[in-house]
Formats: C-alpha cells, structure tokens, sequence
C-alpha cells in the first residue's frame, strides 16, 4: 500500500498523540491507535491499519514503561504474568479477525468500548490496594484475565487493548496509577503478538509503523509526567479514560453505521 508523503506526517502527529494518551492511561491510550489510522491517516484497509497500529502501539508502550517504572508505578509480576496469558490470546484473537469484514470489525469495537466505558466511569472513586500484588493464590485470576483481555485485543487490533488497566484492576484491585504503569508490559506483548500475525499476511506498513513510532516517544514523555500529577486525585484518571473511550465510540459508531 503507498501512502502520499504528507499521510506519514499526520502518522507521526497521531502516534504523538496515541503516545501521550498511553502515557496518561496505559493501555486505554491504545483505542485512539485504529481510529487515527482509518480516520485521519486515511488508510483504507482496516486490516492494515490493526496490523500496523498493533506493530507502532507495542513500541510506543515500551517506550512509556521506562519513565513509569522509573516512578514506581509498575507492579511487575502482575504485568507479566497477565502478558504472558495475554500474549497467547492475542494471537488467537488476531487470527480469528484477520477472517472477519473490516468495518464490521470497527464498528463491533466501538460497542464494546462502551460497555467498558460505562464500567469504568461507574468505579472510577475506587482508589484501589495500594498493596496490590499477584501471587499463587489470585495467579489463575489474573492469567484468566490477561488470556480474555489478550483474545479481545488481538481480534479487534490492538486496540482492544483498552481492556487491560479495567481487567487488571478486576484481577488485582491495584490502583489506577500502577493499573496504568503495569498495563504497559501486557500493551507491548500483545502488540508484537498481534502485528506478528498480521506481517504474517502482508498486513503491516513498516514506515508508517515507524512514523506512528516517532510520535509516540515523544508524546508518551509528557502523557507520564500528566498521569503522575493526576495520580493523586481520586477518580480523575479513571473519568478522563472512560471520557475518552465514549468519544471515540460514537465516532466511530456514527462512521461505521455510514460505510455498513
């Protein structure tokens, strides 16, 4: 697919902005990255924009765990064990959609944003355990989750990655601020899982990948120093995110409904 010389400058812009909001909220930053690619960037096959968004995602999410492990915000045992489920569910997933019409694909992602929209805006004055961690006894929990939440991700792109600060908090009850930090390992084995199975086919923009990439660094910087600040008001991070998934929902409900 050859893209005009300007589409990969908007790549760059969105994947700043994919990048902050994944520094803001973890894995929930990882809605904005398909909906960027179909919308803005302009890429028609939404295939590859999953395939290349999973790949630009991943990356970006490993950029972003550096400064949040830095701050302590990452509870890594909970993180890799609900990756390493994940991860596996996410190939699965990513097979299972590469077999399903496109729109249909977006249009089925934008409703179940908003279930967990709802979900997440319901909860959002749960402060969580600060004490949070995984162990034998909550293990099965947490792999559960992190295998659902890798099928979801996989199937509807990365950005089903949505799911992972919710389904950790069900797992573990941490706080949103560790939620967002630990998520980050799980955005990035899911993401290389998926675009691998999607390169597999074809379905991956490798300079686009890297534009979305280079955008993403530097907005994923400032997206971490907000998410610190906003880490110590109750409920804030946890309405801005569920704010978040409802816009992009009904954007793409109303542009899905138009294309069906």
């Amino acid at each position: 697919m050859m893209l005009e010389p300007f589409q990969y400058w908007l790549g760059g812009g969105a994947g700043a902005l994919v990048g902050f909001v994944l520094g803001l909220v973890g894995g929930g930053g990882s809605i904005l990255a398909v909906p960027l690619m179909v919308y803005l960037v302009g890429v028609t096959n939404p295939h590859v924009a999953i395939g290349t968004s999973a790949l630009a995602v991943a990356a970006n999410a490993l950029a972003n765990l550096i400064p949040h492990a830095r701050k302590g915000n990452v509870i890594w045992r909970c993180g890799g064990m609900y990756a390493f489920a994940g991860a596996i569910g996410a190939f699965a997933g990513s097979t299972i959609g590469k077999a399903v019409d496109g729109q249909k694909l977006l249009l089925l992602f934008a409703l179940l944003m908003l279930v967990v929209g709802a979900i997440m805006l319901k909860n959002r004055n749960d402060s969580g355990d600060p004490g949070a961690s995984c162990h034998r006894e909550n293990a099965p929990k947490v792999m559960a989750y992190g295998g659902a939440t890798g099928l979801f991700s996989g199937f509807f792109g990365i950005g089903g990655g949505f799911l992972i600060v919710p389904g950790l908090i069900a797992a573990t009850h941490m706080p949103m601020v560790n939620a967002v930090g630990s998520s980050l390992v799980a955005v990035a084995a899911f993401g290389l899982s998926t675009s691998f199975n999607y390169a597999l086919s074809g379905l991956v923009d490798w300079w686009l990948a890297a534009a979305f990439i280079g955008g993403g660094v530097l907005g994923g910087w400032v997206g971490t120093l907000a998410s610190t600040r906003l880490s110590g008001k109750k409920g804030a991070l946890n309405t801005l995110f569920a704010l978040l998934i409802f816009v992009v929902a009904a954007y793409m409900i109303y542009r899905g409904v138009g294309e069906l």
